[in-house]
């Protein structure tokens, strides 16, 4: 049997598990689904482009980095666009969402961020046109590693990335003093506010943390597939999947729950076929909603 579909699939999921993270974050803290958080990925993918292409210009080509597709201008640009794509996330807040967030009302909220999403995505669209983008056109060859698993160097390092990262999240959020204030106010806001918390500052670093890894999942698109406006939409609803079938508010659940989204597509597209792909998500998504609501590693509040 052919287990391809097991490297494909784990490809998938840490895409869909890093930008998951930024979703469960933001529903936790703040109590509202934030549909924008597809067009941060592009936004931030396209950031990355800009700058990869005007070191480019500046410097001429520059060799990859050994078997890799990419060089170090690229390493520079993903730095740059991540704290690009978290300002960005970060503005939005402050000139939309925090407005209508006084006002008290989640489900005005939720409309402004559908409402953001598309307004973002047609700006794109608009500066860059619909054509797909490419970090790089090079063509890598896959390597044998049994059982008809086959992957490239830049695979490799893109899962050893997505390891990194969601580790070194997880430490952030248990091990350190601005993680446990994010964990209270997930808890309770108010009562985080009346022992001295500083919510505004848990809530900035929220977006700045959203955004950036946000940036990272779509760059990795990016880097394994292509660049388009619309691709940080087409990963919305896994990305919403992965954030309830793992619990909101759980960093670990939200890339396990990816990490299943991911193998169930790619296991789907190789038993029943592509054109399954898309409804995996929403299958699993009601599944869970019907099954376990709270999701995996999800408590009940209290």
């Amino acid at each position: 049997m052919n287990l391809q579909f097991i490297v494909d699939g784990l490809l998938t999921g840490s895409m869909v598990g890093l930008g998951a993270i930024g979703v469960t974050l933001t529903y936790s803290i703040l109590r509202f689904s934030n549909f924008a958080h597809g067009d941060f990925m592009a936004w931030g993918t396209y950031a990355t482009l800009t700058v990869v292409s005007a070191i480019g210009a500046m410097f001429g080509k520059v060799a990859p980095i050994g078997a890799l597709s990419f060089g170090w201008p690229l390493i520079v640009a993903v730095i740059v666009g991540m704290a690009f794509t978290g300002f960005m996330a970060l503005v939005l807040d402050m000139v939309l969402f925090a407005r209508l967030r006084a006002k008290g009302q989640a489900i005005i909220v939720v409309m402004a961020s559908f409402g953001a999403s598309m307004a973002l995505r047609s700006l794109l669209e608009f500066i860059f046109t619909s054509r797909p983008a490419y970090f790089s056109r090079a063509i890598q060859i896959a390597m044998p590693v049994g059982f008809g698993i086959r992957i490239t160097p830049d695979q490799i390092v893109l899962l050893l990335v997505t390891a990194g990262l969601v580790l070194a999240v997880h430490l952030l959020i248990t091990r350190t003093q601005i993680g446990r204030s994010m964990q209270a106010v997930s808890q309770n806001a108010a009562l985080a506010r009346v022992v001295g918390i500083d919510v505004a500052k848990v809530v900035r670093v929220t977006w700045l943390l959203g955004g950036s890894l946000a940036c990272v999942a779509g760059v990795m698109i990016g880097i394994l597939v292509q660049i388009r406006p619309l691709m940080g939409f087409d990963m919305l609803l896994p990305m919403f999947a992965a954030a309830i079938l793992g619990g909101i508010g759980s960093v670990p659940g939200a890339v396990l729950g990816g990490l299943i989204i991911g193998l169930a597509e790619s296991g789907a597209v190789q038993l029943i076929g592509a054109e399954w792909r898309a409804a995996v998500s929403f299958i699993i998504l009601m599944a869970v909603l019907l099954v376990r609501p709270i999701g995996i590693f999800g408590v009940k509040e209290r």
